[in-house]
């Protein structure tokens, strides 16, 4: 059974799937990093950088829907910067009570938080259109063409690889409780025990979900290894950069530099 929705590339004839792997990691990196880097309150920075992944999502013809919608991944980190708001010393805002404590609001805070929120978003938007434009074993190729270390590489295939098995696993428990469950005639009745008897069943399918794919993920590394696998994916080489895309490559390195410049003289 193919569990196709684990996987997020979106096949598409733009120029951005057109491009090489090792150019798209390569500027993604960059751009995150440029992101990353970029001072807090540095606002037409952080307009320029929004206004490029944009511009990429049109390119890629993904559509800048679907981008944002899976850019939502980037709220847990939003949240979690939540506390600079009242921690960060400067001039106050506003003040408000909740029981005993007193929290007050201040300027540099709050813009900490805003930088953190925007530099948060823009970056998984570039995260999400390098994976739904890059197919993944292109991807694990690409890692190891820059030299990113071969044990790291092959952690990151297995892992993936490993996130199906445990999805077919999922999908067979539920559909053999499916198969042994009751169905009430009245409609609207509920069926099953209580709550801590449902938990307790719950319980039950995720450690018999582990064991399962515990033991699934052994039978499969054991045939890999039957097969010659000593740690490295052994794949066709990539072909030599062409100049177009050497100059693609130069182009938006030389752009996200000059960005990160005009952050810091900002």
């Amino acid at each position: 059974m193919h569990v196709h929705f684990l996987d997020p590339y979106h096949h598409r004839s733009s120029p951005v799937h057109q491009l090489d792997p090792r150019v798209k990691l390569l500027l993604s990196l960059a751009f995150i990093l440029t992101s990353a880097l970029t001072p807090p309150g540095a606002w037409p920075a952080y307009i320029l950088l929004l206004a490029m992944v944009l511009s990429v999502e049109i390119l890629s013809d993904l559509g800048v829907r679907y981008v944002q919608k899976r850019s939502l991944l980037a709220l847990p980190f939003i949240l979690a910067a939540l506390p600079i708001i009242f921690t960060v010393s400067g001039d106050p805002l506003a003040s408000f009570s909740i029981g005993p404590w007193t929290l007050t609001i201040t300027q540099p805070g709050l813009e900490r938080f805003i930088s953190i929120a925007l530099k948060s978003w823009i970056s998984v938007q570039a995260a999400v259109v390098l994976a739904a434009s890059t197919p993944f074993p292109a991807l694990l190729a690409a890692m190891r063409a820059i030299y990113i270390p071969r044990l790291l590489v092959a952690i990151f295939g297995l892992m993936w690889r490993y996130l199906f098995v445990l999805a077919d696993e999922a999908l067979r428990l539920m559909r053999a409780r499916a198969a042994r469950s009751g169905q009430a005639d009245t409609p609207g009745a509920r069926t099953g025990g209580s709550l801590t008897w449902r938990a307790r069943v719950t319980g039950g399918m995720a450690g018999n979900l582990f064991l399962r794919a515990f033991e699934r993920s052994d039978r499969i590394y054991m045939a890999m290894l039957s097969r010659g696998y000593d740690g490295e994916v052994r794949t066709i080489p990539l072909p030599r950069l062409s100049g177009s895309q050497v100059a693609v490559l130069a182009l938006g390195l030389l752009l996200l530099g000059f960005l990160l410049i005009l952050a810091f003289s900002l």
